[in-house]
């Protein structure tokens, strides 16, 4: 999906633009690599890319972790890890 931007603000923090709208998002290493992302911006990114597929950029909550999204949407975490398997958004291996 095209028109995210997804930009590191220091430490885990990250803010995406997208759809006129702006977020600040945390992403954890651990979580980064639970779920076999090759880096946390991607995973952002990715993430962003399923949660817009399933509402719009308006809905989303303005600051979140990424983790949060399971308590909405409890398959995202197996979506995420299959996504892992797509060297287009994850490292290879």
């Amino acid at each position: 999906m095209s028109g995210i931007e997804v930009t590191a603000i220091g430490g885990h923090e990250f803010t995406v633009r997208t759809g006129g709208h702006s977020f600040a998002v945390t992403a954890i290493e651990s979580l980064v690599e639970q779920l076999g992302a090759h880096d946390a911006a991607t995973l952002v990114r990715a993430s962003f890319e399923y949660l817009l597929a399933r509402e719009p950029a308006g809905s989303i909550l303005p600051r979140f972790d990424l983790g949060v999204i399971e308590r909405y949407f409890p398959e995202w975490r197996n979506a995420m890890r299959r996504m892992a398997t797509r060297e287009t958004f994850f490292s290879e291996g």
